[in-house]
């Protein structure tokens, strides 16, 4: 294999993808020649733009939506699809033949990542890709667009770096590791995304990074992407006279970024609408989201701007009629986002935590990662199976229970503990082993059914006892039943 000639960086994100390369003949030690790799990608049908950022976005067009040839690219001719610019904006207006956020369902535990799902609210007639097929079609677009840029330096012969979130769990990193070696990546790298953010600092400071930190120091990398945030401490060390970094901790996989970002503007955007008497439906509605993405970007790049027109079109016959059309303001930007997802809060702050549904909470007092469990009253211990011996009198083990059971009883409720004669042990114990069996206490002239500790007259009831001692029908546990 022949000496690589660049090292290629490749961060795959959410939202877009970027590649960034170092020319390593014309670099010496910190001074490094480093490039932004103008992406070749469709941005209309038919026409062709380099630009800086690939949107990771993947478009499914219906067989007679564009015409022969809208789909070129200088180096293929054969595609069914669209990725990139082109696949963002025509997947505004339809968007269930769009595929976005590949990257969030490929680190989704809880779903077929393998399986064909996205887009996720497609209609059967509309093809559908798995989060791993969406990404090896992003990785192969970045591979051809730089062999045609460099054709003297193949894609393969170079050493690639490809970035993921730091809280990727193992199952994602082997899918993001699969997906680049589909694509032709042979000479491939991992590396997560606080950690190239930090390499990029020190890279940019030219050498002057050791005067900024000293011994001792922690940094936090905070990496708010697309669809998901990276927090990583990395503190500041000494070894052999020289300053080292070491990651020391990473945050957990946080689902929250951009994407969040946009559906948030959306959501307020349609609660203006609806203000004004236009309720947007489920397909509008997502069609809008993608529209607040393009209005969020000119809003934050354009300091002049103060609002972004939005023109969502509707379906069917009211095609021009029905469509949607507001705007989205600087003000609605800034609270929603700015103050909504970045807020300001006191230096000693600390997190909420709030306790999740169906779980209990747990008490104040308790040690992290412990349990303790409540003292079962008496009735919850008498639900347990009675081991019964051949000459038909309690096993031992049962009347360890019981007497475990008493001395627990103090802590019961006031009203629910009986203090019994001596004999109200073994009396106890009889019930028990009756209840278990479906039979009547043997000691009593009258048939009796046995309900989580509460008797009931079976003639009472108007029940007839089938032959002697028998009772009829099952013991129920639930709330005590008066005859």
């Amino acid at each position: 294999m022949s000496e690589a000639r660049y090292a290629i960086g490749i961060d795959l994100g959410t939202t877009h993808s970027a590649v960034s390369y170092v020319d390593l003949a014309a670099s010496d030690g910190e001074k490094t020649s480093q490039r932004v790799l103008p992406i070749t990608q469709l941005t209309a049908p038919g026409a062709v733009e380099d630009l800086d950022l690939l949107p990771s976005f993947l478009y499914l067009p219906h067989a007679s939506e564009l015409a022969p040839g809208d789909l070129n690219l200088p180096w293929s001719a054969a595609r069914d699809f669209a990725v990139g610019e082109m696949a963002r904006s025509r997947g505004a207006g339809t968007p269930i033949r769009l595929v976005s956020s590949a990257k969030s369902w490929l680190c989704h535990p809880g779903v077929d990542r393998r399986a064909a799902i996205l887009p996720a609210d497609a209609p059967p007639e509309v093809p559908r890709v798995s989060p791993l097929e969406a990404s090896v079609r992003y990785l192969t677009h970045l591979r051809e667009a730089w062999d045609q840029a460099h054709p003297d330096a193949p894609f393969g012969e170079q050493d690639v770096t490809v970035t993921i979130p730091a809280s990727f769990d193992p199952a994602a990193r082997e899918l993001t590791a699969e997906a680049a070696a589909a694509a032709g990546y042979a000479r491939m790298t991992l590396l997560e995304e606080p950690q190239a953010a930090l390499y990029s600092w020190i890279q940019k400071s030219a050498g002057q990074w050791r005067k900024q930190v000293k011994v001792g120091d922690i940094i936090l990398v905070v990496d708010v992407g697309g669809g998901t945030t990276d927090l990583s401490l990395i503190a500041v060390i000494e070894r052999d006279g020289n300053l080292e970094l070491h990651r020391i901790a990473v945050g957990d996989h946080i689902l929250l970024g951009g994407d969040n970002m946009d559906l948030a503007l959306a959501h307020v955007v349609a609660r203006k609408l609806a203000a004004q008497g236009t309720q947007a439906d489920p397909w509008q509605l997502r069609a809008l989201t993608y529209a607040c993405r393009a209005a969020k970007e000119t809003l934050l790049t354009d300091p002049a701007a103060e609002s972004v027109p939005l023109v969502v079109p509707s379906r069917g016959a009211k095609l021009i009629g029905g469509s949607l059309r507001t705007e989205l303001t600087r003000a609605e930007l800034t609270q929603t986002i700015l103050e909504g997802f970045f807020p300001q809060v006191d230096a000693a702050a600390r997190p909420v935590t709030r306790a999740r549904a169906g779980r209990a909470r747990r008490p104040a007092g308790h040690a992290a990662g412990r349990r303790q469990l409540p003292v079962p009253h008496r009735r919850a211990v008498q639900r347990r199976r009675v081991q019964v011996g051949p000459a038909g009198r309690a096993h031992p083990a049962d009347a360890q229970r019981l007497a475990r059971c008493r001395r627990r009883g103090a802590g019961a409720p006031a009203r629910r503990r009986r203090a019994g004669p001596g004999g109200g042990a073994r009396r106890r114990l009889l019930r028990l082993r009756a209840a278990r069996q479906g039979r009547a206490h043997p000691r009593r002239h009258r048939a009796r059914l046995l309900r989580r500790g509460g008797i009931v007259d079976a003639r009472r009831a108007g029940l007839r006892a089938a032959d002697p001692g028998a009772v009829r029908g099952p013991v129920r546990h639930g709330r005590r039943h008066r005859g």
